[in-house]
């Protein structure tokens, strides 16, 4: 494979993304968010094992399917990389990927309930989140995504949802750009803690689907308005040379 350097702004929109998602809590020293290639089929960007809010330009590499590095690195890479790559070979619409355990979602991946959409904000939920169970693949495990075999079974979970709960570790959201992938893992978090929080009110009126999707439409050209908030609120940011 000749390798094609990934576009500058990109690699730059990813590094903010990463500081994005630990600003707003949804990541801390561990969780990661990845983005295709767009010039070279079968590549994403991730960055290499570096806790999100620390990660810079130079930190991240370009990675193959199989999950090996195409471009030059040293780093370590992250071990739950298949997360991301067998999302990517299963589901050609998808350009983005975050996985996290932001606190919220964690109650609905043990209790297999599904997060559904309370509000017009997480429309992209409007078919519910699907859930992975790693005892029937792994059995007794560590929880973690650490090979193509455990994410291919993840990717199979996640079917044809925006968002997978993984019970006992946490979630993965998928979007058709990074923006709106930040976004959605930002917006199931709220979506959960609105959702345990109407639980011991009385019966939910959820969106229907119809609904969610017209809502997830609108919601879609107002990210932008989102994202550069979330990067002003960065401040000055040291994303690397």
């Amino acid at each position: 494979m000749t390798f094609k350097v990934p576009p500058s702004d990109l690699v730059d929109r990813l590094v903010y993304a990463n500081r994005i998602l630990y600003d707003q809590g949804i990541v801390d020293g561990l969780g990661h968010v990845s983005v295709r290639h767009p010039d070279q089929d079968g590549v994403f960007l991730l960055s290499c094992n570096r806790a999100p809010g620390l990660v810079k330009r130079q930190d991240i590499v370009c990675y193959d399917l199989d999950g090996n590095a195409v471009s030059e690195t040293t780093e370590r890479p992250y071990l739950e990389r298949f997360i991301h790559s067998e999302i990517y070979r299963a589901r050609p619409d998808v350009v983005a990927v975050v996985h996290s355990h932001s606190p919220s979602v964690i109650p609905f991946a043990i209790t297999h309930n599904p997060l559904k959409p309370v509000f017009h904000m997480s429309g992209f939920l409007g078919s519910g989140s699907a859930h992975f169970e790693i005892r029937e693949a792994a059995g007794n495990s560590d929880m973690l995504i650490r090979s193509a075999y455990l994410g291919e079974a993840l990717a199979k979970s996640l079917g044809k949802h925006n968002c997978v709960l993984m019970r006992g570790h946490g979630s993965t959201v998928v979007g058709t750009s990074l923006e709106q992938v930040v976004y959605r893992a930002i917006y199931a978090e709220v979506n959960a803690k609105l959702q345990l929080a109407a639980n011991g009110l009385g019966a939910i009126s959820f969106l229907n689907e119809e609904e969610a999707k017209l809502a997830s439409d609108m919601n879609d050209g107002q990210i932008p308005r989102s994202w550069n908030l979330w990067v002003t609120r960065l401040g000055q940011v040291d994303i690397g040379a």
